[in-house]
């Protein structure tokens, strides 16, 4: 500094040159500049030195993310691709892990099929079905018919519990068991019916409709005329049945015929009595499917007066 002050003082009072030397200098910075100047100089070259560091970033991140998206799929001679068995190039779709090719499978799989679709096997191994169940063995039809002689007292709400019916109570009106099951339906018959009250037996009931009680009845019908009788028909429910009839003769042989709607045993029982009248049960068992009927016929056969020789029938029941 002692120098430096001599040598302007030399310079002042020589009346010389006012420049300082060389080596005294700085680059690029006057003597008079403020130093603020020099902090703004230091804060844009370190901007620019930010800019270009972020450039070079920039770059390098597009370089690298469009060399990534060349690859998608393994290269030729890439291990997995022979290990997966999809061709170069092909995109598996998303879920379905590489199991195709695997030693055991039916090959790798074919381009273009869907994953795990397989072309057909030239010899394809045959299906095992389950054996047929056979079909439960149906039951045959059973008919049996026997004939007894008629009780003095008959209670239908006892003997038929399932369905029952009974005639002549007022002419030659018809009663049925109340909430019966119908199984018992009247199919008419040749001649004209005639109600009669002198009938030997006497029917009972209480369940039935529309008359609800009755006791002690000997009521029933008959019909004249050989040819002429009743038609019934019994519904069969696949569970043996048991049919009580309840009829008789006057001076006629009565033809008792019953048969199945499906065929098969059939079955003839007759009653008579030349010279006065005679009464009887009759038992028929029987077994069939839902929608087959017994039929049942009763008619004269045989008359042995000219005056009306003729069959009566008072009730029957089903159990």
């Amino acid at each position: 500094m002692a120098d430096e002050d001599r040598m302007r003082a030399d310079s002042r009072a020589g009346g010389g040159s006012s420049e300082v030397p060389v080596s005294h200098r700085r680059p690029g910075v006057t003597a008079g500049q403020p130093r603020i100047a020099l902090r703004r100089l230091a804060d844009s070259y370190r901007r620019r030195r930010w800019a270009v560091t972020g450039l070079a970033v920039f770059a390098c991140v597009v370089g690298l993310g469009a060399y990534l998206g060349t690859r998608n799929g393994p290269e030729p001679g890439d291990d997995l691709a022979g290990r997966s068995g999809v061709p170069v190039g092909a995109s598996r779709p998303t879920g379905f892990p590489g199991v195709e090719g695997r030693t055991g499978d039916a090959g790798p799989a074919t381009p273009g099929l869907r994953p795990r679709q397989r072309p057909p096997s030239p010899d394809p191994t045959p299906s095992v079905s389950a054996p047929a169940v056979p079909p439960a063995p149906s039951v045959p039809p059973a008919l049996s018919v026997t004939r007894t002689e008629a009780p003095g007292e008959i209670d239908l709400t006892v003997v038929g519990h399932r369905d029952w019916m009974h005639w002549g109570l007022r002419g030659t009106s018809v009663v049925r068991k109340r909430g019966g099951s119908g199984e018992i339906v009247d199919a008419g018959g040749r001649g004209a019916r005639v109600g009669w009250d002198g009938n030997q037996e006497l029917v009972s009931w209480r369940d039935g409709t529309p008359e609800r009680s009755v006791r002690g009845s000997s009521n029933g019908v008959y019909t004249c005329g050989a040819g002429n009788g009743f038609s019934l028909a019994i519904a069969g429910s696949g569970e043996p049945r048991t049919v009580q009839l309840y009829a008789g003769t006057w001076m006629a042989r009565g033809r008792l015929d019953v048969r199945l709607s499906t065929g098969g045993p059939a079955s003839t029982v007759r009653l008579e009595d030349p010279y006065t009248s005679k009464s009887a049960q009759f038992t028929i068992r029987f077994q069939l499917p839902k929608g087959a009927r017994l039929l049942v016929s009763w008619t004269v056969d045989k008359v042995f007066t000219p005056h009306c020789g003729n069959v009566g029938l008072q009730a029957v029941a089903v159990r």
